[in-house]
């Protein structure tokens, strides 16, 4: 701004206004500034224009797997939430770490993002201390963390499950199978006691059969082959999330198995599979939203004590719910 002041012939408060569209400038006067600024390439330094401002209008959001179609999803509707607050987003992928997450972390409240949208690795609490002296306001999603209150977006994975389990028992199914992620996380033991839950809860005969992750199509061939025979074989498989899905489509297909299955979160192409694969959809993209939505109320000045919103899930019903003979008619 000082060059520019100079080779105008102004001073940097004649500049400032022409830059900044404020009145109090002659119209010759701003005609030859804005001269010299395009010779001289000038551009306005908006990071340190927003530093004055106390906020950069940046907000960030940390997943787990950035190449998971559901945190995509949710970056999508999170990405449009800032966009129509004209904030940009910034993305990282904590990689399953809770060391890395709270590295990360870290380096965004050190960045000065005005927000935080995370979906954590763990559930203890993500930096607090960081968060604590910085006063970043951040939405938690799809899992809790203990600790301080924080504002959380949760699914309705008991009821989604449950969902499930009801569907294959009205088609027939007496002896279903599942199987989760690694008990690790939260959602993977939560949709794994509500299958328990809602097993016994119906009076199913046999005892439930569970198996937990991680899984490949390997994996799951180990249990497959023993629970598909003997005096009460499976006949019906319920999957914790869409990788465990393919993972368990896979291992039907290489053992040639005709289980009926239904898989907790939808994925590409599986109205498209033979037999379309019957699906719980949590609906990431509502999730993405509300959580980004939650957070710009804090930013807002929202100060209500922190929430958990537990979002509905719903079952989309295909032709893989039902008994194989029934397909076979």
């Amino acid at each position: 701004m000082a060059d520019v002041a100079a080779e105008a012939h102004v001073s940097v408060k004649t500049v400032s206004r022409v830059v900044n569209h404020e009145p109090g400038v002659r119209p010759d006067t701003a005609e030859r500034v804005r001269a010299v600024i395009e010779r001289l390439g000038f551009r306005r330094h908006d990071g340190a224009r927003l530093m004055r401002q106390g906020r950069t209008f940046t907000i960030a959001l940390v997943v787990e797997d950035l190449a998971n179609p559901f945190y995509s999803q949710v970056g999508a509707a999170v990405e449009r939430e800032a966009r129509i607050r004209q904030h940009q987003l910034i993305t990282a992928s904590a990689e399953g770490s809770p060391s890395r997450e709270r590295a990360v972390i870290e380096a965004l409240v050190n960045r000065r993002v005005d927000g935080i949208v995370v979906v954590p690795a763990d559930e203890g609490a993500s930096s607090d201390a960081v968060l604590e002296a910085s006063h970043t306001p951040i939405v938690y999603m799809d899992r809790p963390v203990r600790g301080t209150p924080r504002d959380t977006i949760l699914s309705d994975n008991h009821g989604g499950i449950r969902s499930a389990v009801e569907h294959l028992v009205a088609h027939g199914h007496r002896n279903i199978a599942f199987y989760g992620d690694d008990p690790a996380f939260w959602t993977a033991r939560q949709r794994r006691d509500a299958f328990v839950a809602t097993h016994q809860g119906l009076g199913l005969p046999s005892s439930p059969r569970v198996s937990m992750g991680p899984h490949t199509s390997g994996s799951v061939q180990e249990t497959l082959i023993p629970w598909s025979k003997g005096p009460e074989p499976i006949t019906a498989v319920i999957t914790g999330n869409n990788r465990i899905t393919l993972a368990v489509l896979l291992a039907l297909r290489e053992l040639r198995l005709p289980l009926s299955l239904v898989g907790f979160d939808d994925f590409e192409l599986a109205a498209l599979i033979d037999p379309p694969v019957t699906v719980v959809h949590q609906d990431p993209a509502a999730m993405g939203q509300k959580a980004a939505q939650q957070l710009f109320a804090r930013l807002l000045g929202d100060e209500s004590p922190a929430q958990t919103v537990v979002m509905p899930t719903r079952l989309i019903v295909r032709a893989s719910g039902l008994r194989r003979a029934a397909l076979n008619r």
